[in-house]
């Protein structure tokens, strides 16, 4: 089989990394890839994977390509080609692809969908509202204490949420989104959700319309910083499983989010197929869900495929065809953890072009495995290329182990401005 990857990040190195051991692969292209994909070698041919230069959003071209090469299966990893109506494009000219289309892809395009999507179906959100004028949602902020989350509509790449506790930091978020206009038109809508405590935690579930087969949770670590300080990021690093939600406390999570979800998506008409990924809070009074993804959280795939004991081609195989009540998913015991190695200055402006030393030193580790996300091959050297740039990823047989080891793996790669988070796990580890 031939497979075709969208996508060029350490979420898509992952998937890319899992795809070329299955044994019913034997070529796989990303598009655009990285300088970490391009070093990924097929299992059953032994040719490396072959990166191709199309962006993940240049969607005419990449089916161009696909006319061209006829892959067996597209695997869409971000959400900006599924908002465009990637997936429909390509099923309108007949080629097999997993993700959502275009209808679907609204629970992440559109918050103010999923609010009211939730409250008409029964999901567990934060209480909140959708606005169109900042008046009425200053009134409503109000009514909640002013403690609440100020969250555009539309994409505005992982920044369009705005957390408030007073009435000048609300009026201050609803001035930025709705008056100066700084996420365009996608904080021409806005949702504001009361404000929770809690821990989070990340859910996914593979979905095919009918059925929805659940993962292990993870915890994510936005924050740029240690001890959960400085600015929000695309994710400093993750691990598998949490502590939080230990057997039948994660079944009942699950259910309590996916059946009303599914229902009302019958309701609807929308048949979700592809991977539904919800940011949860575990509150004293129960779970809530604090957003939805259409596809793979990043980094959190880098520790799912680490675990993954299921061949990934015969599973998203399996979601196309509509066959995963069939499916048998199954996961290694392990822990595994990841570390994201940034540019100095990220997510702020960081520098390009940072050769980056001691991958193969790090990759000689049992049980480790470095996915590239920021990173280009320039005369066959591999330099910094964007603001995450590395997911340091390791798995032992618990989480206390998998952690040093993944920061045993860190500490033998060095790039000018590197840094990392140092806690990763850390707040697990103080529950075990």
């Amino acid at each position: 089989m031939k497979v075709l990857v969208i996508g060029g990040g350490g979420r898509e190195h992952a998937l890319v990394w899992r795809l070329a051991q299955s044994e019913h692969v034997m070529r796989v292209w990303c598009a655009p890839g990285n300088g970490g994909i391009a070093q990924e070698r097929i299992l059953r041919s032994g040719e490396l994977v072959r990166c191709v230069g199309i962006g993940a959003e240049d969607v005419q071209s990449l089916l161009k390509f696909a006319q061209e090469h006829k892959p067996d299966l597209t695997v869409v990893g971000p959400e900006n080609p599924l908002a465009l109506g990637i997936v429909d494009l390509f099923k309108a000219h007949g080629f097999r692809i997993w993700g959502v289309d275009r209808v679907a892809a609204r629970f992440e395009v559109s918050k103010a969908f999923t609010q009211e999507f939730g409250q008409k179906y029964g999901i567990p959100l934060p209480a909140g509202r959708v606005f169109t004028e900042p008046r009425a949602a200053l009134e409503f902020a109000e009514t909640l204490g002013y403690r609440c989350a100020v969250k555009a509509d539309g994409l505005a790449l992982g920044k369009g949420v705005l957390i408030c506790k007073s009435r000048e930091e609300v009026e201050a978020a609803l001035d930025e989104m709705m008056v100066r206009k700084v996420f365009g038109k996608a904080g021409e809508k806005i949702v504001i959700q009361e404000l929770l405590e809690g821990v989070e935690v990340s859910l996914h579930a593979i979905c095919d319309g009918e059925t929805w087969l659940p993962f292990p949770d993870s915890q994510d670590h936005k924050r740029a910083f240690d001890g959960d300080t400085g600015p929000n990021t695309g994710g400093m690093g993750t691990y598998s499983p949490t502590p939080f939600l230990p057997g039948e406390k994660l079944d009942a999570v699950y259910k309590s989010i996916l059946e009303p979800w599914m229902r009302g998506c019958h309701a609807e008409g929308i048949r979700y197929c592809g991977l539904l990924y919800p940011g949860v809070m575990l509150t004293k009074d129960g779970c809530r869900v604090l957003e939805f993804n259409v596809r793979f959280g990043d980094p959190e795939t880098q520790v799912y495929m680490a675990r993954l004991d299921s061949d990934l081609f015969e599973l998203l195989d399996a979601c196309v065809s509509g066959g995963l009540h069939k499916f048998q998913l199954r996961w290694r015991p392990e822990a595994a953890v990841c570390i994201v190695m940034a540019s100095g200055g990220y997510p702020g402006p960081y520098q390009k072009g940072k050769q980056i030393i001691g991958l193969e030193e790090a990759a000689r580790l049992e049980n480790v495995k470095i996915f590239h996300a920021g990173t280009a091959l320039v005369d066959d050297k591999v330099v910094t290329a964007g603001g995450r740039v590395l997911g340091v990823t390791a798995w032992a047989e618990n989480l206390q182990k998998a952690r040093l080891l993944a920061y045993e793996a860190v500490a033998r790669i060095h790039f000018e401005g590197a840094f990392w988070r140092s806690d990763i796990g850390v707040q697990a580890l103080k529950m075990c």
